[in-house]
């Protein structure tokens, strides 16, 4: 009979509290994993920055899917948009969504622009428990979106009525929330493969949620309210 409640720390030599302390701080600001290796030491705890990384990939994506549950519902004013992460030396595309104020509808990394890669993205989207058909999708000139919607629209898995909009300046709103993201980015020097990417930035999006106050009861700006809140998704006390 397989174990419920499966305590996600079994096996670490350091405490909960210590992982998830680090985790969320990488997250949530620009700095490099060498960079809390001095933070931490300068807390008494010593610990290389291997391990850190480590610790991010093991719990940014499991951050990402215990958080899921617990976000507010977002409107149907999509505005949809791609920006490039460098991987292995090379551009890969982060499709990402926001509603019109401003509040994360999704996110996917994607090695490929296509329509095919903007149909994984918006079923991925409309899956999720806070999101609605939308009502109106806009996005930038992209030949891909206008192929992926219609094609979406016939199998019935997009509002027939969702109209879109491919007006550039009306997609600032996204523009300016790309910015975050790379801020983030920024100090690791890109990432060494697609997978570590896709972990980390789950990572990323979703403390950015947090932040932004997309928590059902967790106001945007109470720093020790999210934290307490991430203890109890992970069963650790606050």
């Amino acid at each position: 009979m397989k174990q419920k409640n499966k305590n996600p720390f079994k096996g670490r030599q350091f405490m909960a509290e210590i992982i998830l302390w680090a985790v969320r701080w990488y997250l949530q600001f620009p700095i490099s994993y060498r960079d809390l290796e001095s933070m931490l030491s300068d807390r008494g705890v010593q610990v290389d920055h291997t391990t850190l990384f480590r610790w991010i990939q093991a719990y940014a994506p499991e951050l990402d899917k215990r958080t899921r549950p617990h976000l507010r519902m977002t409107n149907g004013s999509w505005r949809v948009d791609e920006t490039y992460i460098r991987v292995k030396g090379e551009w890969v595309y982060l499709y990402r969504a926001v509603d019109a104020a401003g509040q994360t509808i999704d996110f996917l990394l994607s090695p490929k622009r296509d329509a095919a890669s903007a149909r994984c993205f918006f079923r991925k989207a409309l899956g999720q428990p806070h999101t609605v058909n939308p009502r109106t999708i806009t996005v930038d000139k992209n030949a891909a979106y206008p192929i992926a919607t219609k094609a979406m629209k016939r199998e019935g898995t997009l509002w027939r009525f969702a109209k879109l909009r491919q007006v550039k300046f009306l997609n600032n709103i996204i523009e300016q929330d790309h910015r975050r993201i790379k801020r983030l980015a920024r100090p690791g020097l890109g990432f060494k493969n697609f997978r570590t990417a896709a972990r980390t930035i789950a990572g990323y999006e979703t403390m950015a949620m947090i932040r932004k106050g997309q928590l059902t009861s967790i106001p945007a700006n109470d720093m020790k309210a999210q934290s307490d809140f991430i203890a109890r998704l992970f069963q650790v006390a606050a």
